[in-house]
C-alpha cells in the first residue's frame, strides 16, 4: 500500500520562490542531463544510474547542496541521491558536482514522498539523511512537519536491514518530537541513549556555526533498522 502524503497532510517541501543565478542555470543546462535522474513511477536501478554497484544513501531536502557534496566527496565508496524541489538548490548542487568532479552523487527534482513511494525499492537504502527540515515552529503548524509516524514508517520500509536514518535539527521542540516519533517506530533502534553525537561525516554549516556561537543547540538523531 502506497503512503499517500495528501491523506496525512504531509509534504516533504514548501514551495518558495527562488531566483536562479547564471551559474546555477548553466549547471542545470550542462550537467543536468548527466546528473539529474528524471522522476519516474518505476523502481530506480541504482547500478544502471551510477554505473556500479555500491551502497546508496538518500538525502531528502538538500537545500543548496553544500553538505551533500561534502559528504559525497568524503565517501567515494558510496553513491548518493539528493532529492530537492527547489530549482536554485538543484542548480547549486549540480554546480558543486562539476567543480568537485563528483561521480557518486545525483539529484532528483521532485517531491520526496512520491520518489520514495514510486522509485525507491523496499529494503534497498544503506542510509537516509534529513538535515534541518522545515521546523514549522508555530504550534498550529506542527502537524505539517515531515518527521511524523507514517513518513518514518515509509523510510524504514525503504532501508536495508542495518541501514540508518540520520536526522538533524536546530529546533529543540522538533528534536523532542523527532526522538519520540523515531523511538515509537518498532522497526528502528536508537544508536544512542537519546540524541546522538554529531557524526563526523556531517559538516557544520555556516548557519549552524553562527547559531552555535549564539548558544543555539543542534540535535542529531541516528537510528538503524532492526
Amino acid at each position: 500500500m502506497l503512503y499517500d502524503p495528501t491523506e496525512h497532510r504531509i509534504r516533504s517541501f514548501v514551495t518558495r520562490a527562488g531566483r536562479l543565478s547564471t551559474a546555477q542555470a548553466r549547471a542545470l543546462e550542462e550537467l543536468g542531463p548527466k546528473f539529474l535522474i528524471e522522476y519516474s513511477k518505476a523502481p530506480l536501478d541504482y547500478e544502471q544510474a551510477f554505473g556500479r554497484k555500491a551502497p546508496v544513501v538518500l538525502e531528502i531536502g538538500f537545500g543548496m547542496g553544500g553538505t551533500t557534496a561534502h559528504i559525497a566527496q568524503a565517501m567515494p565508496d558510496k553513491d548518493f541521491i539528493g532529492v530537492e524541489v527547489h530549482t536554485p538548490g538543484v542548480g547549486s548542487l549540480l554546480k558543486l558536482i562539476g567543480e568537485q568532479g563528483l561521480t557518486n552523487l545525483k539529484a532528483i527534482q521532485h517531491d520526496a514522498v512520491e520518489v520514495l513511494n514510486q522509485m525507491i525499492p523496499d529494503g534497498s537504502l544503506h542510509g537516509v539523511h534529513i538535515f534541518f527540515p522545515d521546523p514549522w515552529h508555530k504550534a498550529r503548524h506542527n502537524k505539517r512537519r515531515l518527521i511524523q509516524g507514517p513518513f518514518v514508517k515509509l523510510l524504514t520500509q525503504k532501508l536495508a536491514p542495518g541501514g540508518y536514518l540520520h536526522c538533524a535539527t536546530d529546533w529543540e521542540d522538533y528534536a523532542v518530537q523527532m526522538l519520540e516519533v523515531l523511538g515509537a517506530e518498532e522497526g528502528l533502534q536508537n544508536t544512542a541513549d537519546g540524541y546522538a553525537p554529531q557524526p563526523a561525516y556531517r559538516p557544520l554549516t555556516k548557519f549552524e556555526n553562527r547559531g552555535l556561537k549564539l548558544g543555539h543547540g543542534v540535535w542529531d538523531l541516528v537510528f538503524t533498522k532492526k
